[in-house]
């Protein structure tokens, strides 16, 4: 699926050009990377906020239209204000599709409701990480990771390294490394044990 992003050039920069921008309801951007010069943009508002509401907006290659030139891209960066649901500045980066990125990609969750340790065991999953680097050709980036939990009984854990990965996606070299665990599945914490607490002991006598 293409998502497309529409810009035009942006030849006033500083603070102040960049807030009267803000007060027409554009965002200040940058797209820089490649053999090409950065280039300042400008984007409507209204448009990116709902756009940057939705996961594949934050794992796919978008193709930037700036003044109806395309060019491909990711997005690299997002400042909002402290309070405000306002974007402050984007930045993008360019993509060659004939090397391979590094990104990181969101985590779906699969069959939890009818896992052996969550179906008759009572258990609790934990979802330890939402999303994953991985290095990939811009061609083969995917917008989500499945990670199926439909086999894992009480006490389990999923690490990356057990993912199946799509053709040509590969985990960034220290996560294959580190393994780190991506879902758990436990008792709840006042399952565990029948102890009773200690009671705490008496202040002493005035």
């Amino acid at each position: 699926m293409e998502i497309e992003v529409i810009a035009t050039k942006r030849e006033l920069q500083g603070t102040g050009a960049s807030r009267r921008l803000r007060h027409a309801g554009k965002i200040p951007a940058i797209v820089y990377g490649g053999t090409a010069a950065p280039v300042q943009i400008e984007l409507e508002h209204n448009t990116l906020y709902h756009a940057l509401r939705k996961e594949s907006f934050h794992a796919s290659v978008l193709t930037l239209n700036i003044d109806g030139a395309k060019e491909s891209v990711l997005l690299r960066d997002t400042q909002w204000h402290p309070f405000k649901q306002q974007v402050l500045h984007i930045d993008f980066q360019r993509v060659d599709k004939t090397h391979k990125i590094h990104v990181k990609v969101p985590l779906h969750f699969l069959n939890e409701e009818t896992a052996p340790g969550v179906k008759t065991g009572g258990g609790k999953v934990s979802h330890v990480a939402t999303e994953l680097d991985v290095t990939c050709l811009p061609g083969n980036l995917p917008e989500f990771i499945a990670v199926d939990m439909g086999a894992m009984e009480i006490g389990q854990s999923i690490h990356a390294n057990d993912l199946t990965l799509p053709e040509g996606v590969e985990l960034v070299a220290h996560i294959q490394h580190e393994n780190p665990a991506v879902a758990t599945l436990t008792l709840p914490r006042g399952l565990k044990s029948d102890e009773v607490a200690p009671e705490a002991p008496a202040a002493p006598a005035a």
